[in-house]
């Protein structure tokens, strides 16, 4: 393989996962996802290189070529997954730039983990492009990583994209090491957030604690008489890819399958996400009870929640699935009948298949998270839904609100306008739904992926 890239993608993990057997035989499996779909033409056309942990600690695996694809996998030990990954990226990070929804704990070896594993990153980054090549870097794991970068390779043209929320300044400045955090963004060349309020606390954090100076424009900021460019470009998904799997005569038939498995409901609602506590789960079970209680909805109304396993060592997730699968009892122990519970839980990853054929069965969708930087399951919904069917009920406080401006927004913290938008859902004539619905279709299939990847690698200079 070459050893020099011209354009380098660098996340956490890599596009496929390495799977050991039990005769201690190595793998490789493709992992399924928007990014990689989006990125693999422009890999493939500029001696392209995806660099990230392959998914296994305590593993050192050779640069492979798979699908096409160069791939340079950086080794994580047992303890680095602890400290580095479950602990200050998902017990610190992940909390604090959720509106600290969970209160983020500040540990300083988990800390030095961070920077340790940043730096292994940045090397590795830096052995494997070419001179001048272009560098994506991706999310809230890698955000030391262009401030290291370019000390080790001034050469090169750096991005970085945060998939999460950026946190209010007055949040963003209880992290002991803000000073660090925000020095290492600055590395990049431009730094993208999904809204533009993300680049809004960036760019006054940047002023205020990371030596930076106003720009020439409210999208710049200087650093050391470099410009760095900060915008919004709001991610999205391959909605065609979804429209056409939602067509076929399969996904259309076990859809069909879906309604009559679950007694032939008059109305299914739906609610699909990483078992995470920012995801509101507990927000809908709890409007979907007192709507029972209050008999606002029959027993021909069915909802189905679909959650992903998710970080299944971390404590805040262990106490989190604990409760919602207390509260899923407690509703059908209370309201359920033999053979028709009103809530059915399943807690288990979903083919993509069976996942489209359960968002073109439901009537109703529920993404009620407290916060979320975009929330693609809404768009997976939409993109699905080409009979034109089915109400969309939002968040206020995802970046998808921004876009799916005909959905139902709600408050996930006023239970009363969740349970209003739910009973309205249940009950909207067909002509406002499907009018909302066809809107909520124009965004999605017009604003792919692609679209998103393109937009970003125009702004950091990249021609695609």
């Amino acid at each position: 393989m070459a050893r020099q890239a011209d354009f380098v993608v660098v996340a956490n993990r890599l596009p496929v996962d390495l799977e050991k057997g039990p005769d201690g035989t190595e793998t490789w499996k493709r992992s399924p996802g928007g990014l990689v779909t989006a990125l693999e033409p422009i890999l493939r056309s500029r001696r392209g290189a995806w660099v990230g942990w392959p998914g296994l600690p305590d593993v050192e695996a050779d640069p492979v070529k798979e699908d096409g694809l160069e791939l340079y996998p950086v080794p994580l030990s047992t303890e680095d997954v602890e400290n580095y990954y479950e602990g200050f990226s998902n017990g610190t990070l992940w909390p604090l730039y959720h509106d600290v929804v969970a209160p983020p704990a500040y540990h300083r070896h988990w800390w030095q983990a961070y920077v340790s594993v940043n730096e292994r990153f940045a090397r590795a980054v830096a052995d494997e492009a070419a001179r001048g090549a272009t560098v994506w870097v991706q999310d809230y794991q890698l955000q030391l990583l262009p401030g290291q970068l370019r000390q080790m390779r001034p050469d090169l043209r750096i991005g970085f994209f945060l998939h999460i929320p950026f946190p209010p300044t007055e949040l963003f400045i209880q992290l002991p090491w803000r000073e660090q955090i925000v020095k290492g963004l600055l590395g990049a060349d431009l730094v993208g957030f999904h809204t533009p309020g993300g680049a809004r606390n960036f760019r006054s954090l940047a002023t205020r604690i990371g030596g930076a100076t106003p720009g020439a424009t409210q999208g710049e900021v200087v650093v050391d008489d470099r410009t760095v460019k900060l915008g919004a470009f709001p991610i999205s998904i391959d909605s065609q890819a979804l429209d056409r799997l939602s067509r076929s005569p399969e996904v259309a038939d076990r859809a069909v399958e879906i309604r009559k498995e679950l007694g032939d409901p008059r109305r299914l609602i739906l609610g699909v996400d990483r078992l995470d506590y920012t995801k509101g789960i507990d927000v809908r079970l709890r409007a979907f009870e007192e709507l029972l209680d209050e008999d606002r909805i029959g027993d021909d109304t069915v909802f189905l929640q679909i959650a992903t396993p998710s970080r299944e060592r971390v404590e805040h997730y262990i106490r989190l699935r604990a409760d919602i699968e207390q509260t899923v009892g407690r509703i059908n122990g209370e309201h359920g009948r033999v053979g028709h519970p009103p809530v059915h839980y399943l807690h288990q990853s979903m083919p993509r298949n069976e996942l489209t054929a359960f968002y073109l069965a439901a009537d109703v969708m529920l993404v009620t998270p407290l916060r979320d930087g975009m929330n693609l399951v809404a768009k997976e919904y939409v993109a699905c839904r080409h009979d034109d069917g089915g109400v969309l009920v939002l968040s206020e406080f995802t970046g998808a609100a921004r876009e799916l401006t005909s959905a139902l927004l709600v408050n996930p913290h006023d239970t009363d306008g969740v349970k209003a938008a739910i009973a309205q859902a249940l009950e909207m004539p067909e002509v406002e739904a499907r009018k909302r619905m066809k809107a909520l279709r124009r965004q999605v299939l017009r604003h792919d992926v692609d679209a998103w990847a393109r937009s970003f690698l125009n702004a950091l200079g990249l021609s695609t």
